[in-house]
């Protein structure tokens, strides 16, 4: 079954859309508890990550470790690699 679903996500040139939604569902795990306590990742659109950040100090924080934080989720990644990161305050 697994094979039948990578096959199809090749042919219809979805599967690098699906390795890149990985890093919302991983992100816990890829940034860490302290990092995932004040955020949330909301979505993706095209190979852009979405970000909500609980404070203004930690978005400024976030802002200077978004190289660090792209290298960790794009880490072993062929397809579905994260282009760039917005992160914004939580409301």
């Amino acid at each position: 079954m697994g094979d039948l679903v990578a096959r199809f996500l090749d042919k219809s040139g979805l599967a690098p859309k699906v390795e890149a939604a990985t890093a919302i569902t991983d992100w816990d795990r890829l940034v860490g508890p302290q990092i995932a306590a004040v955020t949330k990742p909301k979505g993706m659109a095209e190979d852009t990550l979405f970000v909500s950040v609980a404070t203004s100090a930690w978005l400024m924080e976030l802002n200077l470790m978004k190289g660090e934080l792209m290298r960790r989720i794009n880490a072993g990644k062929k397809e579905g690699r994260i282009r760039a990161i917005v992160f914004v305050i939580a409301s």
